[in-house]
C-alpha cells in the first residue's frame, strides 16, 4: 500500500501493484516525495570521470554519518569502482547498469521485499496510474518470490478465461524461463498489444507438470468498484482495486444500491491487491460510523491514527466481507478494522499479509526511483497483520472445482449469515 502523498502504488499484467511486491499487471501511480540533496566534499578517493576530491553522494540522510565518516565507508566501493573499469577485461563498461546494480544491491541488503529499486523503464511501468485501462492478459500479480505469482485473474479476463488461478506461477514466457528475471521483466513480457498471442507455462500447487496457456492478448477495463442487488433483496459491491476514483464510485454505488432498501451488503474484496491509503480510509468510513479505522508506526516510533471520515452511507446496514489470499494491503486496512470494530463478518480465507506503507522517490538523472517502506500499519486495536494476514471470522474454501462449475461457496455464506 502506498501513502497518497507518495502516490506509486501497484502493478496489473495488462496488465495492472502492488503493493509493494504487488504488480496488477495495467498499473497504479501518482506523485512522488522528492528529496533534498547535498553534496558532501571530502578526500583522497579519485573516480573515473569525476573530480578528484569529492565524494559523489547525493541526497544524504541527515543521520547518514559525517562527510568523513561517509568517506571511509564508500572508499571501499569507489576502489572496485575503478578496479572494474581498469582491469575488467571486456571494456568499455557500462557505467549507468554499475551504478543501477549498487542501488539495487544497496536496497535488497535491506531484507526487505517491498523496499526496491526501479529502474526507469520499471517505474515508468509501476507509474502508469491505476486508470483501469490496459492491454494484456488481465491477471494481477505478486513479483516478490522467486517467480511471478498470479493473484488473482481480473473478471472477464483472457486469463481467466484460459483457466489461469490465483496462485499460478509463471515459470515461462513464450518458452523463455523467467528465472534470474526481475517482476517488471516478466510483466513487460507477458504484456502486449490487443489480439496478439503470449505463451505462458505456469505451475501450480497440486500439480506435478507445468501447465501450458496460449492467452490472447485484450484490451481491459478494470471498473474500481461493481455494484447490484442480489436475490433476497441483499446488496452486493465488489472493489478491485484502490485507485484514485475507488472512493466515489463507490459512493455511487451506495446512493443507487440504498435506493433499492437493501436488507443488508456483501463487501466483496476478494483478489483486491490494495492501492492508495486514503481511499482505504474513505471505503472504509462509508461503513463504520466513527473511531480509528488504522494505526501507522513509523521507525522512529511515531503514530499516527486515521479515524473513519464521517456521513458514511452503509454504517447502519448488516454486512459480510469476502477476503481471500489475493485480498492484500488496503484490502486488508478495511477488513481489518471491519473485524476489529465487530461491524461486520470476515468470510472467506486468510488475507495475503500486507501490512506495511511505501513511498517512492525519484532519482537524479531520470534514474528510476527507490521504493522504501516507510512505515508499518496496525488495525484499529493494535495488531499487525504483516507476513500473517487476516483469519477470517468464517472459513470458507472456494476450490478449483468450484471456480470451475461456477460456484460460490463463500458468496453464499456470506448471503446465509446475511439472511438469518
Amino acid at each position: 500500500m502506498f501513502a497518497k502523498a507518495a502516490r506509486v502504488t501497484i502493478v496489473v499484467l495488462g496488465i495492472v501493484t502492488a503493493a509493494a511486491g504487488l504488480l496488477s499487471v495495467g498499473f497504479v501511480a501518482g506523485t512522488q516525495y522528492q528529496a533534498g540533496q547535498r553534496t558532501l566534499a571530502t578526500g583522497g578517493v579519485q573516480v573515473p570521470g569525476l573530480t578528484p576530491g569529492l565524494l559523489p553522494i547525493t541526497a544524504a540522510p541527515a543521520n547518514g554519518g559525517t562527510p568523513g565518516d561517509l568517506a571511509k565507508t564508500f572508499k571501499p566501493f569507489w576502489e572496485a569502482w575503478g578496479l572494474v573499469h581498469d582491469q575488467y577485461v571486456d571494456q568499455p563498461v557500462d557505467d549507468e547498469k554499475l551504478m543501477q546494480g549498487a542501488i539495487r544491491g544497496m536496497v535488497n541488503a535491506l531484507g526487505d521485499k517491498h523496499t526496491s529499486y526501479l529502474t526507469p523503464g520499471e517505474y515508468e511501468m509501476l507509474t502508469s496510474g491505476l486508470q483501469g485501462q490496459l492491454e494484456g492478459i488481465g491477471a494481477e500479480v505478486d513479483t516478490s518470490g522467486e517467480h511471478v505469482k498470479i493473484v488473482s485473474p481480473l473478471p472477464g479476463s483472457p486469463a481467466e478465461a484460459a483457466g489461469v488461478l490465483p496462485g499460478d506461477t509463471i515459470l515461462k514466457v513464450d518458452g523463455q524461463d523467467t528465472t534470474g528475471l526481475s517482476g517488471a521483466e516478466v510483466i513487460l513480457k507477458v504484456r502486449g498489444p490487443a489480439g496478439t498471442k503470449v505463451h505462458l507455462t505456469m505451475g501450480r500447487e497440486g500439480h506435478d507438470q507445468p501447465l501450458e496457456f496460449d492467452i490472447i492478448r485484450a484490451r481491459i477495463t478494470i471498473p474500481s468498484v461493481e455494484g447490484k442487488m442480489l436475490d433476497g433483496g441483499v446488496a452486493y459491491v465488489k472493489i478491485n482495486n484502490f485507485g484514485e476514483d475507488t472512493a466515489r464510485d463507490l459512493e455511487k454505488a451506495l446512493k443507487d444500491l440504498r435506493q433499492q432498501s437493501p436488507s443488508g451488503i456483501v463487501l466483496d474484496l476478494r483478489g483486491n491487491p490494495g492501492g492508495y491509503l486514503d481511499a482505504a480510509v474513505e471505503v472504509v468510513s462509508q461503513f463504520i460510523g466513527d473511531g480509528t479505522v488504522m494505526i501507522e508506526r513509523f521507525g522512529d516510533g511515531h503514530e499516527q491514527t486515521y479515524t473513519a471520515r464521517p456521513n458514511g452511507l452503509a454504517t447502519d446496514l448488516p454486512l459480510v466481507v469476502l477476503i481471500d489470499e489475493g485480498s492484500a494491503s488496503a484490502s486488508e486496512i478495511v477488513a481489518g478494522a471491519i473485524q476489529d470494530r465487530h461491524r461486520g463478518s470476515l468470510v472467506g480465507e486468510k488475507s495475503y499479509g500486507k501490512g506495511s506503507v511505501q513511498t517512492s522517490t525519484t532519482l537524479s538523472n531520470d534514474e528510476g526511483a527507490v521504493k522504501i517502506t516507510i512505515a508499518r500499519w496496525l488495525t484499529p486495536d493494535g495488531r499487525t497483520i504483516h507476513g500473517q494476514g487476516l483469519t477470517p471470522d468464517v472459513a470458507v474454501v472456494r476450490t478449483e472445482a468450484d471456480r470451475a462449475a461456477g460456484r460460490d461457496p463463500q458468496l453464499d455464506k456470506a448471503l446465509e449469515i446475511l439472511r438469518k
